[in-house]
């Protein structure tokens, strides 16, 4: 059994990510992180399979123009270096 969590971060300037290969606008974007449910405990407990960026080329555009698998921690030190120049 899988579960999927999504929120959306903001980026206030450009950044980069390895998994999406080139340098993204600032903006919102949509994160969506998947996992499985670890059939070997007795409580429910997840594991993280997958953590995936959901791309524009426009800022402010809503439209998707891709989606990239992405690092959770390079993601949350990327908006901790946004946050931080601010």
């Amino acid at each position: 059994m899988f579960r999927s969590t999504q929120k959306t971060v903001v980026f206030t300037r450009p950044f980069f990510l390895a998994g999406a290969g080139t340098e993204q606008p600032a903006g919102s974007y949509v994160v969506e992180t998947y996992e499985e449910l670890l059939g070997s405990v007795s409580f429910p407990a997840y594991r993280r399979v997958s953590t995936v960026l959901y791309l524009h080329e426009i800022p402010g555009d809503s439209r998707i123009t891709g989606v990239a698998t992405v690092d959770p921690d390079e993601l949350e030190a990327a908006l901790i270096r946004d946050s931080s120049a601010a």
